[in-house]
């Protein structure tokens, strides 16, 4: 469902967007609600960040949500509940984004039982390395797309072999570092877009880290099938109304962008 979605927007010339969310943040019981707003701005997928105490890849603005998140009892297991509740009102995909430890606490056999209950469509854990992918997921997660995530230190082979064992899309990462709200990139960045993207064959390419505005979005619809924003996205909520109208605001005008030439 998440290659073919991202397929028939780019089929349109438009580039998918992505919104990640930190399940539960920012109030656990008006949560689903705020899901399927943001679908209705304008996402056409959305990332569920599975709360972790130790999230090695996030930015201080995620930290903070996924913080308060354990605070608000938010756990993988309620996660899936929430999954479940959105997917009986949207038929759109939902990807869950989290961390090995929580996922290996949880236990894969019942995860992967779990989650197709709860119909979701993908998974992204950043903190499996390439290396040890194939003892990860080969034959366990077959019926869920998996995304790897490329970076500007990959070479060339290692971008083929994140393709050849993705699928849906492959996470292309902007920067080094970890995710965060970017005024400015620099050339290298453009450079390196390219780069991967011309090397990418088997699936779409979405990019990510920091992305945040509809000018990033405009910069390099280029070089990419479609954009993910997180930190923007959480900044903005965090400093929100109840109704989030800053925020659908927000994912309006970035959906905007990545449907305009």
């Amino acid at each position: 469902m998440i290659r073919e979605t991202i397929e028939k927007i780019n089929a349109k010339n438009q580039k998918a967007l992505s919104i990640y969310l930190t399940a539960g943040y920012p109030k656990v019981d008006s949560f689903v609600d705020l899901v399927c707003k943001v679908y209705d701005a304008g996402a056409d997928l959305i990332e569920l960040g599975i709360p972790f105490s130790d999230p090695l890849a996030d930015g201080p603005v995620i930290q903070k949500s996924s913080e308060a998140a354990l605070s608000n009892g938010v756990s993988l297991s309620s996660v899936l509940e929430m999954t479940s509740k959105i997917k009986e009102r949207v038929d759109k995909p939902i990807i869950l984004m989290g961390y090995a430890n929580p996922i290996m606490h949880y236990g894969i056999e019942k995860l992967i039982s779990d989650a197709k209950k709860a119909k979701v469509d993908g998974l992204i854990i950043p903190d499996i390395p390439l290396e040890e992918y194939e003892d990860f997921f080969t034959n366990k997660f077959k019926d869920f797309e998996i995304t790897l995530l490329t970076t500007p230190t990959s070479s060339q082979e290692r971008i083929r072999k994140i393709d050849e064992l993705s699928s849906g899309f492959v996470y292309c990462v902007s920067v080094t570092g970890t995710t965060g709200v970017r005024n400015k990139f620099g050339n290298e960045v453009k450079q390196n877009l390219e780069r991967t993207y011309n090397i990418i064959s088997k699936n779409k390419m979405m990019l990510g880290f920091g992305i945040s505005s509809p000018e990033n979005i405009k910069d390099y619809r280029d070089y990419t099938d479609g954009f993910i924003v997180g930190s923007a996205v959480i900044k903005s909520l965090g400093e929100d109304d109840e109704k989030f109208t800053r925020t659908l605001k927000l994912i309006g005008e970035l959906s905007g962008a990545c449907k305009n030439n």
